[in-house]
């Protein structure tokens, strides 16, 4: 995943709209299929890593690697790794991921709404 250069007139756009715009800094967390995929499937509880790549066929083993680290590192998502043989690995949501519930809810029935009204 490419890394925006922090000398960018694009880095400096993001980082102030980040600050300005509430919004703008959650989708920037939140922000792209994949990560909000994750986080549709752990509201409903805690799946380890082969699970949630069955949810989504179509996203490669690194993608969803990366996804996962990034959504941990933004204390979304939390990993904990049990010491067995072999070893297993379950990802939940964080409190604070959690509360993206009704949000993902609310965006469940937008894209319902919206669908059904442009296939019209």
């Amino acid at each position: 995943m490419a890394r925006i250069k922090e000398t960018s007139t694009n880095y400096a756009n993001r980082k102030l709209m980040s600050a300005d715009c509430f919004e703008v800094y959650a989708a920037g967390i939140i922000g792209n299929q994949w990560s909000l995929a994750i986080c549709c499937y752990l509201v409903k509880g805690k799946l380890r890593f082969g699970e949630l790549r069955k949810c989504m066929p179509a996203i490669t083993e690194r993608m969803l690697t990366l996804q996962l680290r990034r959504l941990e590192e933004n204390g979304i998502v939390k990993r904990t790794v049990f010491a067995e043989i072999p070893p297993r690995v379950e990802y939940e949501l964080t409190p604070i991921g959690m509360q993206l519930k009704p949000v993902i809810k609310a965006l469940d029935a937008w894209g319902k709404a919206h669908q059904s009204e442009s296939k019209k």
